[in-house]
């Protein structure tokens, strides 16, 4: 039976992680696999803790699985790719994927990776957009970031950039551990912040309800990355479908046991993206939801 080495930054333990695995089950059953009937997965999760994801995936390459689906970030990726050559590898990664110089282009990425790609900064500008459409005449609008999280100085250099064309004042504010998450909301309310943008990273996932309850606690007005936050308790998320992309990376994996090449197999892009708002949020907030965003909102929570 074949097996697939599962690696992960983040937590098993979390309810979108269920729903993200079983979209990755329905793509591998696309493929023809069903697990524990013709496939076997062992799942490796880093909880959060980037630093344990080169042993994890090292497991898996001593494992000698048939092929590494690597997600949660590009360090999976990039911890999957230092451990091995060979083995197959299907990714779910943001753009650093490409910066990094691990494929060598979309189209034929070559090498023995292939995958799914989220283009972090188009998105994180959007964010900023929808945010602006929230908060009246901000003063200054903060970015949360990873320092830790490759490709982070690449953010903020272009979301400075599209801060300054529409002249916004940008903030940057680094949290890389628990501890320095709460030091960074403590930076906000000093410098008054009229809204924050969180950067998509596993480390913000993992520390979502840490991150919610700061911002609520603070009356700060936040934008994240992808519809798990607004689900408990956060305001607005605009991002892919993490479960329509788990599918799409199922479906390569099975494609991959079937003989399929990872370098033959084009690098693909999100299609789908969401745009979730919680009303209740919202109004303990005093704001007062456009009705553009709420025409356009996929899913409204109130």
């Amino acid at each position: 039976m074949p097996v697939i080495g599962f690696l992960n930054a983040a937590s098993r333990d979390q309810p979108s992680t269920i729903r993200n695995i079983a979209g990755f089950r329905e793509g591998l059953s696309k493929a023809g696999y069903s697990e524990g009937q013709n496939v076997t997965i062992e799942y490796r999760w880093a909880d959060g803790q980037y630093d344990r994801l080169p042993a994890l995936a090292a497991n898996h390459v001593n494992r000698k699985v048939d092929v590494i689906v690597a997600t949660g970030g590009t360090r999976s990726v990039l911890a999957a790719k230092s451990a091995t050559s060979t083995i197959p590898i299907v990714f779910l990664s943001d753009s650093a994927i490409v910066t990094a110089g691990l494929i060598n282009n979309l189209a034929k990425p070559g090498g023995n990776l292939t995958g799914f790609v989220i283009f972090g900064d188009e998105l994180t500008a959007k964010r900023l957009a929808l945010l602006l459409e929230l908060v009246s005449q901000p003063k200054v609008i903060a970015l949360l970031v990873n320092p830790t999280k490759p490709d982070t100085a690449n953010l903020v250099r272009n979301m400075e950039e599209v801060a300054h064309g529409i002249g916004v004042q940008l903030a940057i504010v680094n949290a890389g551990t628990e501890s320095e998450i709460d030091a960074a909301f403590a930076s906000l309310v000093q410098m008054h912040v009229g809204g924050l943008v969180v950067a998509s990273d596993a480390f913000f996932s993992y520390r979502r309800e840490q991150i919610i309850a700061l911002a609520s606690r603070n009356g700060i007005v936040t934008i994240y990355d992808w519809r798990e936050f607004p689900i408990v308790g956060g305001l607005i998320s605009y991002g892919i479908s993490f479960v329509d992309a788990y599918r799409q990376v199922g479906t390569y994996a099975g494609k991959i046991l079937n003989g399929a090449k990872p370098a033959d197999l084009p690098v693909q892009q999100p299609m789908k993206f969401e745009l979730v708002i919680n009303l209740n949020t919202a109004k303990a907030l005093g704001l007062t939801v456009p009705a553009s965003i709420l025409a356009s909102a996929d899913e409204v929570i109130d």
